[in-house]
This record gives C-alpha cells, sequence and structure tokens, in this order.
C-alpha cells in the first residue's frame, strides 16, 4: 500500500484493481494421484480462476469469505468488505471500518442472499443490505471479536412470518454464541454459554432448522438443539486441537463432521441423533475447513500446516479422490459457489482461488452454468 498523504484512496484503488484475473502458473500443477485416473469425471488440477487479495489475514480463527445464492462472493480484507460477482466480475466495496479503528472477523450471507453480516474485532455485528449498500443496523453484545456467523434459514414455502424468521448466530472470542433476529430491537433474542474458549466454528444444520453445531478453540464440538435446551444436547470431546471446520450433511438426517487444528488433524463424524461417533480419519495436516456437496455424497477439506492442499473425499469410504495444491500458505477460507460445482478458497498468500471439483446440479449440466457464463469476457485465464 502507499503510505502517503491519499492513502485511502490508493488502497482503495488498488485492492478493487487487484481483483483482476491473475495468471496461474504452470510450475504449480501437480499431478493427480493415481486413482483419480479410474474416476469418471475428472477433476482440473489447477484453479479455474485466481484473485489476488491483499490483506487476506492468515488467521486461522476468522471466517472471512462466503459465497452468497446470488453468486456474489464477500471477502473480509483488513478494515473492508468487498463483493465480487461470479457473473460480471464487478468489484465493489460494501463498508470500511476504517473510521472506527475496526476490522473484518467475520462474514456471512442470508439465505436470499440479500443480507450480509459483517462481524468485526470490536464484537459488533453490522447487518447489511447489499444489493442497495446500505447499512440496516448494527448490534452489540459481544465483548471481544467476532470470528464465527452463521444464519438459520426462515422457513421454507415463501416469505417469513411471525415466528418463522431468520436467526443469525455469532461467535466470539468472548467464548459466548448469540442468537440475533434482525428484525427484533434487541441485539440478540438467546446466549449460549458452554464454550471454555473462543468460539471460531458455527453451522446451522440443513434439515433440522433448531439445530446448531459450534466449534471452539478449548477443542470442544458442541451441538445445540435450541427449541428444547439452552445447554448444548451433545458436547464431543475428541478433537485434541480447536476445531474450526464443521459441516453437515445435506443427504443425511443427522449427521455431522467436523476437523481439528494443528495438534489433532483429523476429520470425524458424528450421528447428532444419537450422540456417537461414527468415523476419523486422520488427514495428516490442520484442518482448515469442511463443506459437504449438495449435488454427490463427497466432502472437501482443506488444510494449513504443514501440507497447505485441497482434499475432495468419497464418503462413506473417505477414499482421496482428489489432492489439490497451489496455495502457499494455510487454506483457511473455503465457500461453495450457489449451484454448488465450485469451490473457492482462500489463504494468507493472499489469493483466492477458484476449483471445480463437485459435478453440477443433475438439470443445470450446461456449458457455462451458472458460476461463470460461458464466453464473457475476462472470464478465461490466459
Amino acid at each position: 500500500y502507499d503510505y502517503g498523504m491519499n492513502r485511502r484512496e490508493s488502497e482503495h484503488q488498488s485492492i478493487v484493481g487487484s481483483f483482476n484475473l491473475s495468471p496461474v502458473s504452470s510450475m504449480g500443477r501437480q499431478k493427480m494421484p493415481r486413482f483419480a485416473d479410474r474416476c469418471k469425471r475428472k477433476i482440473a488440477k489447477v484453479p479455474t480462476k485466481v484473485l489476488d487479495a491483499p490483506s487476506l489475514q492468515d488467521d486461522f480463527y476468522l471466517n472471512l469469505v462466503d459465497w452468497s445464492s446470488q453468486n456474489v462472493l464477500a471477502v473480509g480484507l483488513g478494515n473492508c468488505v468487498y463483493l465480487w460477482s461470479a457473473a460480471t466480475s464487478k468489484v465493489t466495496q460494501l463498508c470500511d471500518l476504517s473510521e472506527t479503528e475496526d476490522v473484518v472477523t467475520s462474514v456471512a450471507w442470508s439465505e436470499g442472499g440479500r443480507h450480509l453480516a459483517v462481524g468485526s474485532s470490536r464484537g459488533e455485528v453490522q447487518l447489511w443490505d447489499a444489493s442497495n449498500q446500505k447499512l440496516i443496523r448494527i448490534m452489540g453484545g459481544h465483548s471481544a471479536r467476532i470470528g464465527a456467523l452463521s444464519w438459520k434459514q426462515a422457513s421454507s414455502g415463501g416469505a417469513p412470518t411471525a415466528g418463522s424468521s431468520s436467526l443469525l448466530a455469532s461467535g466470539s472470542r468472548d467464548r459466548l454464541i448469540h442468537l440475533r433476529d434482525p428484525r427484533s430491537e434487541s441485539a440478540y433474542e438467546m446466549r449460549l454459554c458452554a464454550h471454555k474458549q473462543e468460539v471460531c466454528g458455527l453451522k446451522w444444520s440443513f434439515d433440522e432448522r433448531s439445530m446448531l453445531a459450534s466449534g471452539g478453540n478449548d477443542n470442544k464440538l458442541l451441538v445445540w438443539d435450541i427449541k428444547k435446551h439452552a445447554s448444548p444436547i451433545h458436547s464431543f470431546g475428541d478433537h485434541t486441537a480447536a476445531v474450526k471446520a464443521i459441516t453437515w450433511s445435506p443427504h443425511q438426517h443427522g449427521l455431522l463432521a467436523s476437523g481439528g487444528g494443528t495438534a489433532d488433524r483429523c476429520i470425524r463424524f458424528w450421528n447428532c441423533l444419537t450422540g456417537n461417533g461414527i468415523n476419523c480419519i486422520d488427514t495428516g495436516s490442520q484442518v482448515c475447513n469442511l463443506a459437504w456437496s449438495k449435488n454427490c455424497n463427497e466432502i472437501v477439506s482443506t488444510h494449513g500446516y504443514s501440507l497447505n492442499q485441497i482434499v475432495v473425499w468419497k464418503y462413506p469410504s473417505m477414499q482421496k479422490i482428489a489432492t489439490l495444491t497451489g496455495h502457499t500458505y494455510r487454506v483457511l477460507y473455503l465457500a461453495v459457489s450457489p449451484d454448488g460445482s465450485t469451490i473457492v478458497t482462500g489463504a494468507g498468500d493472499e489469493t483466492l482461488r477458484f476449483w471445480q471439483v463437485f459435478p453440477g446440479p443433475q438439470k443445470e449440466n450446461k456449458a457455462g452454468g451458472l458460476l461463470f457464463p460461458a464466453g464473457m469476457p475476462g472470464s478465461v485465464i490466459r
């Protein structure tokens, strides 16, 4: 950055400009494992796109990337949140927290992709109308940074009604989880207290909308049923490091996967209907993120120390389908495209990399697809 008299203007211009496509070096290409050659589906060994993301923090406990159902990527870079349209490649600065000397620590889209929640180092949640670039409200309640956010979708079948509004869960370094109703005048509706250290992972279940999984730096994975209990219904203590990586199966009711940090390295599977562990896989490196494909029964994991790789797994066999490399720092951030075919990964090497790892929806296997329309100017890396 230019720290001269026009520092703020220079920062904005450099960050927006840096979202231009970067060339992918052929030197970074790796050979796929031999067993992948036997798979019907071929997974590309190099990313389809690479975007520069200056000031993307190398912090395991933050969640700074999310992809909306409207095909817009939100990225927290330092004091600012930027929106990148996958359809047009247009970049927009949504907010700048520098005036209050605050830093973006988490971002999360609502189910409809209209509202973006932004967590900050001061313990505030800003709720933005992204399409109109308008700040709706600021919600307090936490006394430390908010590293994890997760939206609980409204009931299906039309617009939210009384009692069926979306809830936003926020997890903080203050060890607390707050459940917030954006329509309510209160900062939060419920406070969940059970973690002994920073909360760094939060995910609502797909089918059981009242079930929330939380992971913490206390090495605990907790499962909450907020309809029945203000305390967790399950407390899993098998991990031996921080639990940030959490994903629910969209295919099997009550099935949850979690990943542990550097001292643990394992992906564990849990039956949340019975409270029993199902399986454990030692991945050999820090597990930073997990995401379950909605189009097939496969999982993608991203890793840190010491391999910095991305792995696609077949469930339940946990056979490796592909191992992808290219990031030079821990792969701390992960989001999935709205059509479920593509993931974006982010790392402290200040790049965002797009990988087509899953099949698209069965009814939408068209050239170009939802993500990057065929023939769109600038969509091909040269």
